[in-house]
């Protein structure tokens, strides 16, 4: 088993009213010796935007905005701005984050110059209803009846002609890999990846064709017990000598409760993330403090932002909803620990 230090608790809710209820599931960004930390917000009747606080070194708070950075604009996003995930490909940032209408939760994208000014470019995963997904996926076939025949979400609505297929997690690679842009979104219960030149593709027809086809973007299913009931990409994937290192969650239930844990998780391959190199057969760390069995949701660690410094990995996470919290673990040992569970070993 890997060793990993939980550091604690990093934020908490304040008194001003952008986020009196909770602080959780960051972006990070480490330039230098600083970690810039992008943080969901949230306020009374369950409405969210984006936070920023500023780190030296990984674990030191010296500058935390009083006001939120990002706060919704659109009518896409009009009940919440959530889970922000940030990178850096050439010279423009992606803070990849879940926009709530209060119905719909879809996967949408700003960029920015300067990490100050973000400029909205909208939603970036399909738009289209459940019905219409359950009608492609079925007509493309060699797709798991998970993926459309277990969202109670859905069936319980009189009208599942008006839900759109929520679709979160979009998380970016933080440079081109064979010239193309690539990210990891989350159509239940799997882990797909999407592979474009330019992001003007991502048309409806492009998302017709790709979801007729899910079988084939489809790069991480559930398999292990603490991810029984579906996982979902959690921190930018992370370029090693090995593979890229991605850090994910997964979820399983316990006596009817979800139980949330980060999930260190795989290694893909360096030039063709479909392929997945190695894969851990356990959490990497699960809820085990009070802050994380306690919160707005019971029993979650989220991770979604990583920095590294030397060898040692930092890892920032969502903590039962209400509060922001970090683990740390030696980079080599993960990747020695990953690399006993390669896909020959595991056959």
């Amino acid at each position: 088993m890997i060793e990993v230090k939980k550091e604690g608790i990093l934020l908490s809710r304040t008194d001003l009213s952008f986020e009196s209820e909770g602080v959780l599931n960051p972006a990070a960004f480490r330039e230098g010796n600083e970690v810039h930390m992008f943080y969901r917000a949230v306020q009374k009747g369950n409405f969210s935007s984006i936070g920023y606080c500023r780190l030296d070194g990984p674990l030191t708070v010296v500058e935390r905005w009083e006001k939120p950075i990002m706060s919704p604009e659109f009518e896409y996003e009009s009940h919440g701005v959530e889970d922000p995930r940030l990178v850096k490909i050439d010279d423009l940032y992606y803070m990849s984050y879940t926009a709530y209408d209060g119905t719909n939760a879809l996967g949408a994208l700003a960029t920015s110059k300067d990490l100050l000014n973000f400029e909205r470019q909208g939603i970036i995963v399909p738009k289209i209803t459940y019905a219409e997904f359950v009608r492609l996926v079925e007509n493309g076939g060699k797709v798991k009846e998970g993926y459309y025949r277990d969202h109670n979400f859905y069936k319980l609505q009189s009208d599942p002609e008006k839900y759109l297929l929520w679709d979160k997690n979009v998380v970016f690679f933080p440079r081109r890999v064979n010239g193309k842009l690539m990210f990891l979104h989350r159509i239940r219960p799997g882990i797909q990846l999407v592979q474009v030149n330019e992001m003007s593709e991502l048309t409806h027809e492009f998302w017709r064709e790709y979801l007729l086809n899910l079988h084939d973007h489809i790069i991480l299913e559930p398999v292990f017990e603490h991810e029984a009931r579906y996982a979902g990409a959690g921190c930018p994937p992370i370029e090693t000598e090995h593979g890229w290192l991605l850090i994910y969650h997964g979820a399983q239930e316990i006596e009817g409760k979800i139980i949330y844990s980060a999930c260190a998780a795989a290694l893909m391959d360096i030039d063709n993330p479909h392929k997945i190199v190695a894969r851990l057969p356990y959490a990497l760390f699960s809820p085990e403090y009070k802050w994380e069995l306690a919160g707005e949701v019971d029993n979650v660690v989220f991770p979604t932002g990583t920095a590294l410094f030397g060898d040692t990995l930092y890892i920032y996470y969502g903590a039962a909803d209400k509060r922001i919290a970090c683990a740390s673990v030696s980079l080599t040992d993960l990747l020695a620990e990953l690399l006993k569970y390669t896909e020959s070993n595991d056959k």
